[in-house]
């Protein structure tokens, strides 16, 4: 066995003790789950203004990139199933720097995204609810998520599997009502019966198909990378997965085309229904997908497509609940977050690293609601750490296939290594067009601080982590057996 296996061995047996109980469908769902929320129903608006009808195009480009990173991270993720996934996989194959960074990270952006999503949740049910305050739909939403976080991973699993299953659903009706629309079929009597709208939003505007040209088909690819940020879920659930050899790929080659699917086509539908110039005037607040079908003539359709759309960001609040959870864990296990954080209850969750990420959200929140401004800071450093994990995931993958080749692999990632280059690339420069934007500058600002101040707690805290990791040996480390007891300290502890 070379170190690298060695060391994910080590990693794998400090992380024991998560329930092995989430099946494949509920896998599929909450990859679904993480990466469409409020990015694809309300954010979506943002890159309709940069790119007009071509946002198609940027969106395509943002889906390269998401598919390569998703199917790297399988590979890796069915060699060594952890609950740290991507955060492992760097620590092991690049260094342990690499490996605390991105964890860090990836939880101060998923953090900053629920409180995003729990202040959207808030505004939304205005809809109905115009007079109550949004701070008690935020605080009251995430706080039963918590709840349902806090009791096993697979009622986890069961409330993300119907939350997404809804939001699905709601994506294939509104596909097909808006292809009826745009082709001019179906009665009257649903409201469907009115003259074709055609294709003429997609070209006939001023601008045409592409109104801000190849420039606003590029800034629209920075909102479509914002939109498939979530899809990584699929590899943390490899540690609490039964059989993961065979259902994080199989979960995955599924998710991802119907992921790039439903992004495609639902946006398609957008801009052929409504005028480009009118959704990209809409703010973050507001949706699309409920503007088209209060346009539908169909009764209560925009309240019907509020509701999904509400249902959207809870199932994206609780899947980041539990992505944050896990990333705390995995830093506890390691020795780089309090020990209490890595304390598993009895039905075998980390309560400790759900209640602070809980907390965390909250004050998101808070902070997104009272400062925008300040918020505007936070979000820049989840921007900014969202695109520097996917680089990181990448490189950790192109030294993962240097250590074990491709033949002993089970899964293996096609136009290796040239997708992995190509998708690095892109994310580049990405990250270079960001630090040279006026409108993006701020996720550079925030963003290289934030990396300044995680390597200098790393520094600090890298000698109790070695002291928290003592290698175990190596038939206790590859041993599948007995997982760790709820009270079970870490090893060192």
């Amino acid at each position: 066995m070379d170190a690298g296996a060695e060391r994910a061995d080590q990693i794998a047996f400090r992380e024991r003790g998560l329930r092995q109980s989430l099946s494949r469908g509920q896998v599929v769902m909450i990859g679904l789950g993480g990466a469409i929320g409020t990015g694809l129903f309300a954010g979506s608006s943002l890159a309709i203004g940069y790119a007009g009808p071509a946002v198609l195009i940027s969106y395509a480009i943002a889906g390269f990139a998401a598919l390569v990173m998703v199917f790297s991270l399988s590979e890796m993720a069915v060699a060594h199933p952890a609950a740290g996934s991507f955060g492992v996989y760097a620590e092991t194959y690049l260094n342990p720097w690499a490996g605390f960074v991105v964890r860090y990270t990836y939880w101060m952006a998923q953090v900053v995204a629920v409180g995003g999503e729990a202040v959207a949740v808030g505004v939304y049910m205005t809809f109905w609810f115009p007079d109550l305050p949004v701070w008690i739909w935020s605080v009251g939403f995430a706080a039963v998520l918590l709840v349902v976080n806090s009791r096993s991973v697979k009622n986890f699993g069961t409330f993300e599997y119907w939350f997404a299953l809804i939001k699905v659903t709601a994506i294939v009706a509104f596909i097909i009502l808006g292809l009826a629309a745009v082709f001019g079929l179906g009665r009257p009597a649903v409201g469907l019966g009115r003259p074709a709208v055609g294709l003429r939003n997609l070209t006939g505007l001023p601008g045409g198909f592409m109104p801000h040209g190849l420039e606003g088909v590029w800034m629209a690819v920075i909102m479509g990378l914002f939109s498939f940020n979530g899809i990584e879920v699929i590899a943390v659930t490899s540690g609490e997965t039964a059989d993961p050899s065979r259902t994080i790929p199989a979960a995955l080659r599924t998710m991802a085309l119907r992921l790039f699917l439903f992004y495609v086509l639902a946006l398609a539908v957008v801009v052929a229904v409504v005028p480009w110039t009118q959704v990209g005037a809409l703010t973050f607040a507001e949706s699309p997908f409920v503007k088209v079908f209060a346009g539908s003539g169909i009764p209560q359709a925009a309240g019907v497509m509020n509701f999904v759309v509400i249902t959207a960001a809870l199932s994206s609040m609780n899947t980041n609940i539990y992505l944050c959870s896990r990333m705390l864990f995995s830093l506890s296990r390691g020795g780089f977050a309090p020990a209490l954080l890595g304390r598993l209850s009895r039905a075998g969750v980390p309560i400790g690293a759900i209640m602070v990420s809980g907390a965390g959200i909250l004050v998101a929140a808070a902070v997104s609601k009272l400062t925008p401004k300040a918020y505007s800071y936070l979000f820049g450093i989840a921007l900014f750490g969202a695109i520097v994990v996917w680089i990181i995931i990448l490189l950790s993958h192109l030294a993962f296939r240097r250590r074990h080749g491709a033949a002993a692999l089970s899964v293996r990632m096609p136009g290796f290594p040239a997708m992995q280059i190509a998708g690095i690339a892109l994310l580049l420069a990405v990250l270079v067009t960001m630090g040279t934007d006026k409108d993006w500058r701020l996720s550079w600002i925030v963003g290289v601080p934030w990396l300044a101040i995680l390597t200098a707690a790393y520094i600090l805290t890298k000698r109790r982590a070695r002291a928290a990791v003592s290698p175990p040996s190596r038939e206790a480390a590859t041993d599948p057996g007995k997982p760790l007891p709820a009270t079970t300290p870490r090893p060192g502890e």
